[in-house]
């Protein structure tokens, strides 16, 4: 294998991005019979099967690696022509960036608006849990990410952002029926919020509590995003671990009381990129570093 012919790398990509080959077929202003051949081509010439023909179609392991090289491709032809003046019939520049629900809710859109829009940029956010973003990155459906993983993905740079600071909170009503009690023993029954199936934060908090492996109470309630988390928790549904940010105002009108003063949960926050030259993806990385320096806690 001497290259990657570049229309079947781009072919390969749509496929991805679009879903089906009938919906990169129409991406490509090509027939569905042509984006198959092409990528059974590349398939062909690289000795690997790229995409498992699913819907929609997902990369292979070995797929990853091309479609982070076809994104990262694109993003260099397009830096290239802005540079040279040269217009882009396909429109504005895209930039995928992974990012946790609770710094979208709270500091991460300021930093989007620090970004210079000449030539204009388009975000595409995908959201998901920081422990979890460096998966996208790996994929290469995105080319940065917000993460809670200092260890860098194959390719990738990482700058500290910072500590997201949490507090355990509940109303005063919900504390005066179901926190009674020492603290480490009350929160093995309550009532709890949970955002989703894959947030450990609430049970790895009791469990530092009991120091015997005990996680929060079997009564769970599941808010995925971060405002209705917020909200579930001011409406007496439960407890939680609640962004700072969100937490004060509603702490100091009252709505909150403070479970455990003094046992904040500090969730340490990076930044990882492709290591790309890329002009966009940089002036993206100052403004994130940036936002997230005034919002953030330093580390101790």
């Amino acid at each position: 294998m001497d290259e990657l012919p570049l229309d079947q790398v781009r072919t390969l990509l749509a496929a991805v991005d679009e879903g089906t080959f009938d919906a990169a077929a129409a991406a490509l202003h090509v027939t569905p019979s042509a984006v198959s051949q092409r990528i059974k081509a590349l398939e062909q010439r690289t000795g690997r099967v790229l995409l498992t023909r699913t819907k929609p179609v997902r990369p292979t392991e070995s797929g990853q690696v091309v479609v982070r090289f076809a994104r990262q491709l694109a993003r260099l032809e397009l830096d290239a022509r802005a540079e040279l003046g040269i217009a882009d019939g396909r429109g504005p520049a895209r930039l995928p960036i992974a990012v946790n629900a609770d710094s979208l809710a709270t500091w991460f859109l300021p930093a989007l608006t620090r970004v210079p829009q000449d030539p204009p940029v388009c975000f595409e956010l995908r959201r998901e849990d920081e422990a979890h973003t460096t998966a996208l990155l790996r994929e290469g459906q995105v080319m940065a990410a917000v993460t809670s993983s200092p260890d860098p993905v194959a390719g990738c740079t990482v700058r500290r952002l910072g500590l997201a600071r949490y507090l355990p909170v509940a109303t005063a009503a919900f504390a005066a029926r179901h926190l009674t009690g020492p603290l480490e023993e009350d929160l093995r029954t309550a009532p709890v919020i949970i955002f989703d199936r894959r947030d450990d934060h609430q049970d790895a908090f009791v469990r530092s509590l009991t120091q015997d492996g005990t996680g929060a109470g079997p009564v769970r309630h599941y808010v995925p995003t971060s405002e209705g988390f917020c909200d579930a928790v001011a409406a007496g549904l439960g407890w939680g671990l609640v962004p700072e940010p969100q937490a004060e105002p509603l702490l100091r009108a009252g709505t909150f009381t403070l479970l455990a003063p003094g046992r904040p949960v500090d969730v340490p926050l990076f930044w990882q990129q492709w290591k790309l030259d890329s002009p966009a993806l940089s002036a993206l990385a100052e403004a994130v570093a940036a936002t997230a320096a005034e919002a953030l806690r330093a580390p101790a």
